[in-house]
């Protein structure tokens, strides 16, 4: 498994930088996780768009899946249409970015799949366990394993138990750390993650690497690491866009 790093911003996209969004490749199938905001020039410097094999979204969130939208358009406006693209998201999640064009634009672009927060299933060669975890909106955490290696993403997040269930033994836990030490404001404590955090919940589920990832824009990466040092020892890496990381 191959995994190439789109953009690390959560909220907007900072100078240069893209918000979150992977290219997850194995045996030759792509998967898109997570379009955020300016990810898709990101995706277009490693393939072309009619080369995706598949999307996975965590939750409906602009900067997780906005780029949806330029990624259908680029598909179904070239010279020569590929087929339908299979998306996979929760519920209602992607019905406002989906509503960005008139459909008749986008007809037979994607083919929209639904699961549940909890469900298993398949996209290509990757196992797909998901659970529920805590956020402004409905979220799913994501595991993806394929050959042996197993990804585990956290999608945007408070606290949560579950984090560690998701992330056990895993190659990589991509985990959601937008501020360094203390959410800020405080009231949002519950639905978004610390690096300090996201140390915390590797260092339980005994994963093989961490990589802290939705940062603030404008916040200092080593400002990150630093406070995921004070609860993690393993290997450890801050998103940015150009990151490779390879499994086995």
């Amino acid at each position: 498994m191959k995994i190439t790093v789109l953009g690390g911003c959560g909220a907007w996209p900072a100078a240069g930088q893209a918000c979150s969004g992977y290219l997850v490749e194995h045996e030759g199938f792509l998967l898109v996780l997570d379009p955020g905001y300016a990810t898709l020039p990101r995706l277009l410097d490693v393939v072309p768009a009619e080369r995706v094999d598949a999307v996975l979204i965590s939750h409906g969130h602009p900067d997780h899946c906005a780029d949806l939208n330029p990624l259908l358009r680029a598909r179904a406006l070239g010279d020569a249409p590929p087929p339908a693209l299979p998306v996979h998201a929760l519920p209602g999640a992607l019905d406002a970015v989906l509503a960005l064009d008139d459909p008749r634009m986008l007809a037979g672009s994607f083919a929209l799949g639904e699961f549940t927060a909890g469900d298993r299933f398949e996209v290509g060669p990757f196992q797909v366990d998901t659970w529920a975890l805590p956020h402004f909106v409905p979220n799913a955490g994501m595991r993806l394993t394929a050959g042996g290696g197993v990804l585990a993403y956290t999608g945007d997040t408070g606290p949560s138990p579950q984090i560690v269930a998701l992330a056990r033994d895993a190659n990589v836990l991509l985990a959601e750390a937008t501020f360094p030490e203390h959410v800020l404001p405080a009231k949002n404590a519950p639905f978004l993650s610390t690096a300090h955090q996201a140390g915390e919940h590797a260092t339980q589920a005994g994963v093989g690497r961490l990589v802290l990832t939705h940062l603030w824009p404008g916040l200092d990466p080593s400002a990150a690491a630093d406070a995921a040092r004070q609860t993690y020892t393993g290997d450890l890496g801050v998103a940015a866009p150009g990151m490779v990381i390879e499994l086995g």
